[in-house]
């Protein structure tokens, strides 16, 4: 069981502040901002799902709290995280007179906080602003620490800064408006912290799956919390991404890739994430650095929850090609993570050559190991062509 509520710190010096996890806490968010020291303009950003849902409450709360709250609400979806997205929150930004004692509020989901933080980082050189997210992906991953940005045509997050939010604000009650492709797209990220940090957090999820695929409160609210833990502290050992903090891109390499090719279209970022687990581990496996009982174990729980697991059929020569454009290369060689055990990963790159050749036997399924197989069965209403 979790507390009504809990904190999670991010200790980065003087840019340190603490993640709030509350139930409903969307619904005092005037009072957490007074409690918070704001004064001035706060631009709430959000998309048009979310508006529908949250907007005329949230700023109605913001108003009576005596906030002046100026509403931004962007077209929803991957689609949208561009830099004329950015440019047009610039646009009421200015054309309202923010300063930068002004505020910036990132009610949604990732993309809404990516955007919100790359406009609050670049605006009269940097404003605050408050992550307040309402999706699984949002609240165990994107909005906490730092990373902003946007896509580039060429690939996904190519563009933006680091910028840390001000605070961290968390209502698990708002996942229970996500529709259910989005709410499994999001246990992704969740599985991911098992497979990094912690072989313990991974054992309750794989028990706890079914509860966490009907979405039962106590087990909601541990999951987010551990992953926010987990999180911060990778981020408060390595802030800008040198080091540590890559291990949050485990599942990333392959995965971003898959949505690039698909025109962040046919997948969802969970979904390409949770091929990515599986497909990477396998990588992994290919190449010595782990046995086929990790690969098997990942490949169980991400199916339980609901996610695809198989490599669409494609050309490996285009997904290369789509891995190199990711922010993730370094010195023209792509470097992933890959699991060594459950709860221990390391980071290394790998050549075309032996990613051609893994590719070929991750898409036919020559290898005939009892994990794939039940990943033919599982995944097959997942495969897409790319």
């Amino acid at each position: 069981m979790v507390a009504d509520e809990s904190t999670v710190p991010v200790s980065l010096g003087e840019r340190s502040y603490t993640i709030t996890i509350r139930a409903g806490l969307l619904g005092r968010l005037g009072d957490q901002l007074g409690a918070a020291g704001v004064t001035g303009k706060v631009g709430v950003v959000t998309d048009r799902n979310v508006a529908r849902h949250y907007g005329k409450p949230v700023l109605a709360a913001l108003r009576h709290a005596g906030v002046d709250a100026v509403p931004i609400v962007l077209p929803p979806g991957e689609r949208s995280k561009t830099l004329s997205t950015v440019g047009k929150i610039l646009d009421v930004l200015a054309r309202h007179r923010f300063e930068r004692k002004s505020l910036l509020l990132a009610l949604g989901g990732g993309v809404v906080g990516d955007l919100t933080g790359f406009a609050a980082a670049i605006y009269q050189r940097g404003i605050p602003f408050i992550q307040v997210p309402t999706t699984v992906v949002a609240q165990v991953d994107s909005s906490v620490g730092g990373k902003t940005g946007v896509d580039h045509r060429l690939g996904k997050n190519l563009i933006g800064a680091f910028h840390q939010p001000k605070a961290v604000w968390i209502d698990p009650v708002a996942l229970r408006t996500l529709p259910e492709r989005e709410w499994i797209a999001g246990l992704a990220e969740v599985i991911k912290y098992g497979v990094i940090a912690d072989r313990e957090f991974f054992a309750y999820l794989d028990r706890s799956m079914p509860a966490l695929r009907t979405r039962k409160p106590d087990v909601v609210a541990a999951a987010v919390k551990r992953s926010c833990e987990i999180k911060a502290d990778v981020v408060a050992a390595d802030e800008r991404e040198s080091d540590r903090r890559r291990i949050l891109n485990y599942g990333h390499t392959i995965g971003h890739a898959l949505e690039a090719l698909g025109g962040y279209r046919s997948l969802i970022h969970g979904e390409a994430v949770g091929i990515g687990l599986v497909q990477e581990a396998d990588l992994a496996c290919y190449q010595g650095l782990c046995d086929r009982q990790v690969v098997q174990d990942i490949r169980r729980v991400v199916s339980a929850a609901g996610l695809p697991d198989r490599m669409p059929r494609g050309s490996a020569g285009k997904l290369w090609q789509a891995m190199l454009h990711d922010k993730k290369v370094s010195g023209g060689r792509v470097v992933g993570v890959w699991p060594e055990a459950i709860g221990r990963v390391r980071i290394a790159p790998i050549e075309q050559q032996v990613f051609e050749q893994w590719y070929t036997t991750a898409v036919t399924g020559r290898t005939g190991d009892e994990g794939r197989t039940r990943g033919r069965r599982t995944g097959s209403s997942h495969r897409r062509a790319i």
